[in-house]
């Protein structure tokens, strides 16, 4: 059979059923997408080889236990797992990631996960605090947007109208709202993490 035509969900099966070819299609098919992503976050070769093999050995584990149940959506799960393992590796070493000013940075990223226990929990309600508490040393006109956009999940567009600027506009404020953020972290030597 002709295991590159078929769908994820068919490989995972095949996978979970003892076929270890079907795994290899999957790690071939999706690896430069995953490796891409981490090393977006990384910016390092050695560290994202790791977190991808890291990535992969949680999925094998998964999938082994049969604990894998997300039914057609393997390529979010995996990343998602790749995500959390970027995570981990700032939290370890004691540093948040750099981020280039471009629409890859998000600071809120780390404070997004839904399944956290409850030292996460905690942990999560302290970098909000610190985060809004950043957010109060910014320009008005940029603080509005950034809370529009982030707090209350505001388009652009919606933002324009409701502040009475123009698309651009709230995207600049947005923008220099984001990079005064990062010279004020890095003004207080903040870290946002535990």
């Amino acid at each position: 059979m002709n295991l590159s035509k078929t769908t994820d969900a068919f490989l995972v099966n095949a996978y979970m059923n003892g076929d270890e070819s079907a795994l290899c299609e999957l790690i071939n098919r999706h690896k430069q997408r995953i490796y891409s992503f981490i090393y977006s976050k990384v910016f390092d070769k050695d560290v994202a080889e790791d977190i991808f093999q890291d990535t992969f050995i949680k999925v094998i584990k998964t999938l082994k236990k049969g604990a894998y149940n997300e039914q057609g959506k393997f390529i979010p799960w995996v990343m998602r797992i790749s995500h959390n393992l970027v995570i981990d590796y700032f939290r370890k070493n004691n540093r948040m990631p750099t981020f280039e000013n471009n629409s890859d940075f998000n600071i809120f990223s780390v404070i997004s996960d839904g399944d956290l226990n409850a030292e996460k929990q905690m942990i999560k309600g302290q970098v909000e605090s610190d985060v809004r508490r950043l957010i109060e040393e910014l320009p008005e006109d940029q603080k509005q947007v950034l809370l529009m956009r982030v707090y209350k999940e505001m388009s652009f567009k919606d933002i324009s109208e409701q502040t009475g600027v123009s698309i651009n506009t709230a995207l600049g404020r947005m923008r220099y709202a984001l990079i005064n953020l990062r010279k004020v972290i890095d003004k207080h030597n903040i870290v946002l993490t535990n």
